[in-house]
């Protein structure tokens, strides 16, 4: 089972962000981080993987989950919202009890670590 799983869509636009890259160890990178009314943000980034770091291969798509971000992101869908004239990547995490109004920030509880073992140990 991968932290993270990828709608159709979302895996189209990572491989168009990743189409120009030189290096083939860069993925799109994504980690959360303290933020705003709600406490987290998720942030993401180009970047080759860090040690620790989860790399997910799917759809021809290259995502890597910071390792702090793991208990955060596990079971989450990354999908694409696309509107009239913009897009951008809305995450369906079961691990999110709360968002701000504004929409930057989200409250996100972290998993119950015999979770993560077992994602680990398989």
């Amino acid at each position: 089972m991968n932290v993270m799983s990828l709608s159709d869509s979302a895996a189209e636009r990572v491989r168009g962000l990743l189409a120009g890259a030189e290096n083939a160890n860069i993925g799109l990178r994504i980690s959360v981080e303290k933020s705003g009314c709600a406490g987290m943000a998720y942030k993401m980034e180009l970047a080759e993987p860090s040690p620790g770091d989860e790399v997910i291969e799917e759809k021809g798509a290259r995502v890597i989950v910071a390792g702090q971000a793991v208990i955060y992101l596990l079971g989450t869908r990354m999908d694409l919202d696309v509107q009239q004239f913009s897009s951008s990547f809305v995450f369906q995490n079961p691990n999110q009890t709360s968002a701000c109004g504004c929409g930057e920030s989200v409250e996100l509880n972290p998993v119950d670590p015999s979770a993560v073992e077992k994602h680990v140990n398989g």
